[in-house]
């Protein structure tokens, strides 16, 4: 699906405007949240404490399960909630008291909540003729929008002869016309079948690039936060779990949570105790790994001797052992395999050792029949270790 036109050589478009805007309004876009709390009655805290910025021009994404908060951070900030305490800024603006048609925000729903009666034109120009702005410039945000997001042959139609896609379209249309500061985006795109959801979503970026515009995206698919944000901010129960790029929270998870959030297949979560035997290694009761090289260096790990842990590993870090030529320092597992589900250019292996079940991602050619007993290895670099008690990640920053 083509959403964007590349605008070859053009003087004009929405990009180009928003660009020209901006060279005066002296980083008007960035937002930031200083302690923003909203608690309702009867003691529910929605949000509690959160404090992140994004920066003007960045596509920052809120992500997290249903009700962690990630939705009522994105009406706080565009005025549709009060924080019950903490500081909302646009700019240099404090806007916790500004109303929300005077914060220079625009709004994608996960609705598209277009006007069943006017047409694709008439719903993309509908705020501007609220506002008042002459039928030539009405006519003229309208038309450079629609070339931009694709729209062009369809503003005479109205939203019941559009596909799903044509009419998030609009919506998003909608929001670009009106040249915003910020643009907030809740999960806009969960209404779409998967097909289309990776096609607008690959829009959504493109139209990010092309206009530099600062974009907070609300989902709770965590494909979407690592395809689409710059940076994304992990919510669980209303607390903000860890801010990052998103390689740099999959490879390094502060916390349990996060562990098992982001990533799919999940990661895998084995229980253990930290011994020094030979150096330092986690017993886990089948196999014991040294640490040496786990990314824990002995003064990191040494108060932790004699403690339990939890120990993650990917399972694309999960490999069949050969008989012969695994590492010495690679631990070996003996396990069943129970499952195997090929998904085309990879499959998933559902092993068990033991009690515990271990996930492997690997190649789909050549491989054991269900049923089996296989030797799984790893490279104890790739262990990620957390505290049971607080979930924090121990060992390695």
């Amino acid at each position: 699906m083509q959403i964007l036109s590349e605008f070859a050589g053009s003087r004009t478009g929405p990009g180009r405007l928003h660009r020209s805007r901006r060279r005066w309004r002296d980083d008007v876009a960035r937002v930031e949240l200083d302690r923003v709390r909203k608690a309702y009655g009867g003691g529910q805290v929605a949000v509690a404490d959160a404090t992140f910025e994004a920066a003007d021009g960045e596509l920052i994404v809120l992500v997290g399960p249903s009700g962690c908060g990630k939705s009522t951070l994105l009406r706080i900030i565009a005025g549709l909630e009060s924080p019950t305490s903490g500081t909302v800024r646009i700019g240099a603006r404090v806007v916790n008291d500004v109303a929300p048609k005077d914060r220079d925000v625009a709004m994608v729903f996960q609705s598209y909540a277009l006007y069943p009666h006017m047409t694709v034109a008439e719903n993309l120009g509908f705020s501007l003729k609220l506002r008042g702005h002459s039928r030539g410039e009405l006519a003229r945000r309208v038309r450079e929008s629609a070339e931009v997001l694709g729209l062009a042959g369809l503003l005479e139609r109205l939203p019941r002869e559009l596909s799903g896609g044509q009419r998030q379209r609009v919506a998003l249309g909608r929001a670009l016309v009106r040249d915003p500061a910020v643009f907030l985006l809740d999960e806009p795109l969960s209404n779409l079948d998967a097909k289309l959801r990776a096609g607008v979503r690959t829009e959504i970026a493109r139209l990010h690039r092309r206009l530099g515009a600062t974009m907070i995206y609300v989902t709770h698919d965590q494909i979407e936060a690592m395809t689409l944000g710059q940076r994304i901010v992990v919510l669980d129960r209303g607390e903000l779990q860890q801010i990052d790029t998103p390689m740099r929270v999959y490879e390094r998870p502060a916390n349990l949570f996060v562990a098992g959030f982001i990533g799919s297949p999940a990661m895998n979560f084995l229980r253990g105790r930290i011994v020094r035997q030979d150096g330092l290694q986690l017993e886990l009761g089948f196999a014991r790994v040294h640490l040496a090289n786990s990314g824990g260096t002995g003064g990191e790990l040494a108060p932790l001797v004699g403690a339990e842990v939890v120990a993650g590993l990917r399972p694309e870090d999960l490999r069949l052992a050969a008989e012969a030529g695994t590492p010495a320092r690679e631990p070996r597992l003996r396990a069943v395999l129970e499952l195997i589900e090929p998904v085309g250019n990879e499959a998933f292996l559902n092993t068990r050792a033991g009690d515990t079940e271990l996930l492997l991602r690997v190649s789909p050619h050549s491989l054991p029949a269900p049923g089996a007993e296989v030797t799984l290895t790893f490279s104890p670099e790739r262990l990620h270790l957390f505290d049971p008690e607080t979930g924090r990640r121990v060992g390695r920053p």
